[in-house]
């Protein structure tokens, strides 16, 4: 994983503790970010416990129908049953995609945590704390950009999440300007993807399209 997409999730979480923005410049940056980092892990800790109860309820449909498949209901009671074929099911199917998902955020994670703690001035550490500061200080201009661009949305009835993507894409855009305009654009989406509602994506890249065009951003 890239050390500046590591970065955009964990400035993710730390926006979402605003009482520690407007904080942020006085405050031990280091204890935020390993917050910010615990917060994650914890997460993902809570995913991989409901993946687990979801694979021990799926062996537990297969026993069950292993055992009553009219195969093996008509086989003695000391013998073994027979392994039989079981049909994928559009249910199954969407059980077992929604696990490898949440593993797959999982992995991602624990990256992100290995990726922070293996260095004291790591990459990621140096890109959360330039996204931090110079979002605390240009905030009412990135707010008011939002603000301008979601026409016919309050800013303050926002998904709180969606908001957090944005300040931080249109902070990358228009401050610190240190990634590709179309990198910042397509890891917000992603990032609006996973974390937000089935209609954020696209709202995300609607109003990051406009804040390119409004700036004349290359």
């Amino acid at each position: 994983m890239q050390a500046r997409r590591a970065a955009r999730e964990l400035a993710l979480i730390l926006f979402s503790q605003m009482d520690i923005m407007q904080n942020a410049q006085t405050c031990d940056f280091q204890d935020i970010v390993v917050k910010s980092v615990r917060t994650l892990t914890n997460s993902s800790i809570e995913d991989l416990n409901a993946v687990s109860k979801e694979i021990l309820a799926i062996k537990g449909f297969i026993s069950n129908y292993e055992a009553n498949h009219p195969k093996n209901l008509k086989r003695p009671i000391e013998v073994s049953d027979k392994p039989v074929e079981i049909p994928m099911t559009d249910e199954m199917q969407k059980k077992l995609d929604d696990l490898l998902d949440i593993a797959e955020r999982t992995m991602l994670a624990l990256e992100i945590a290995e990726m922070t703690a293996l260095e004291e001035n790591s990459e990621v550490k140096k890109y959360i704390k330039r996204i931090t500061k110079d979002f605390i200080a240009h905030k009412k201009e990135i707010d008011e950009q939002i603000k301008q661009l979601a026409q016919g949305w309050d800013i303050n009835r926002l998904v709180k999440m969606d908001k957090d993507i944005l300040r931080i894409a249109i902070c990358e855009l228009l401050f610190v300007k240190a990634a590709p305009v179309k990198v910042v654009i397509d890891e917000a989406v992603e990032l609006a993807k996973k974390y937000s509602t089935e209609d954020s994506a696209s709202f995300v890249n609607g109003i990051l399209a406009k804040v390119v065009l409004q700036n004349d951003l290359k």
